[in-house]
């Protein structure tokens, strides 16, 4: 029997690891020696349920095998990360809405497959994490990473600590309401931060008031200077989402906001309508420093390659 991540010694200095990143779209897969440098990777789409803890199982085993045949090395370890809700103690994918599994045990299922410890995480908060220690957050020690996508989720760390909560996840700043009697969110709710701010929102509302379907928010980040319709919808999810940030502000004080996932591509062109409509809602607290992530999509995957490494974020 494999023993749990938690409960193996730490690498040694001319170490690999595993990093997997299941998203909603894709899984991502790289393996990572001890300077960060990626010398095995691999992609493949993501399947809907069950077959998702398959397709990981198949890629992570692809990719050992191909550092074992070039250099006769295994990794020590693997973290792997995903969406949803995840009881990192269990190492249980307890609920994906958006991939469709419920309960499934990916921990003990991929410890057999690989031949190796593995750690369990969401993927938010180890790309949090990862912004955190190593990128656009480093040397602060009050951060709020805000993942914009196709949802909106959050990493906090206050005082020098993440956060995880009473119940285990802190940060579904995604569903935060902003416009009370809103649009109906996936959760159930009204009025939530992802139902206009998110970057489906921002490409749904542009649709809903000029009858054009666009691929994505991006797509109406490119028609800002030549479309009014474009500026109001992007100026729409700026503004709600400086509602969120001036609430999250306001009850931590954060010196530093970092935004990744997908429209962070947008830099300026968000960060400062941002600035300004956060300065415009901040009366008390010091508006934070605002940055996009030093990693970008691949956030996730060096928070994995850290969770191999050095075990759960937080403990």
């Amino acid at each position: 029997m494999i023993a749990s991540a938690d409960e193996q010694p730490l690498p040694r200095s001319d170490d690999h690891v595993l990093a997997c990143d299941v998203g909603g779209t894709t899984i991502k897969a790289e393996v990572v020696d001890f300077g960060g440098r990626v010398v095995e990777s691999g992609v493949l789409p993501t399947p809907q349920g069950e077959a998702a803890l398959a397709a990981l199982s198949q890629l992570g085993r692809e990719l050992i095998e191909s550092l074992e045949h070039r250099t006769g090395a295994r990794p020590s370890r693997a973290g792997v990360v995903m969406p949803g809700i995840v009881d990192r103690e269990r190492r249980v994918g307890v609920r994906s809405a958006n991939i469709g599994w419920a309960d499934l045990e990916f921990g003990s299922a991929l410890d057999a497959a690989w031949q190796l410890p593995v750690a369990v995480d969401h993927d938010v908060t180890v790309a949090g994490w990862a912004e955190w220690r190593e990128g656009a957050g480093r040397g602060h020690d009050d951060v709020v990473f805000v993942a914009l996508g196709t949802g909106i989720a959050a990493t906090l760390v206050v005082n020098g600590r993440l956060v995880r909560g009473g119940l285990g996840q802190a940060g579904e700043f995604g569903h935060l309401v902003v416009r009370p009697g809103g649009l109906l969110c996936a959760c159930g709710g009204r009025g939530c931060l992802e139902t206009v701010a998110s970057a489906s929102a921002i490409a749904r509302a542009y649709t809903a008031t000029s009858g054009r379907q666009v691929s994505g928010a991006l797509d109406v980040l490119a028609a800002l200077d030549v479309d009014p319709v474009a500026r109001r919808a992007w100026q729409g999810g700026v503004d709600a989402l400086a509602d969120g940030l001036a609430a999250v502000t306001a009850l931590l004080a954060p010196s530093i906001v970092v935004i990744g996932g997908g429209l962070a591509e947008a830099g300026d062109a968000l960060l400062s309508p941002l600035r300004e409509a956060l300065a415009q809602r901040s009366f008390i607290a010091q508006v934070p420093e605002l940055s996009v992530g030093r990693f970008g999509a691949r956030a996730g995957l060096v928070g994995a390659a850290l969770l191999a490494r050095h075990g759960n974020p937080g403990l």
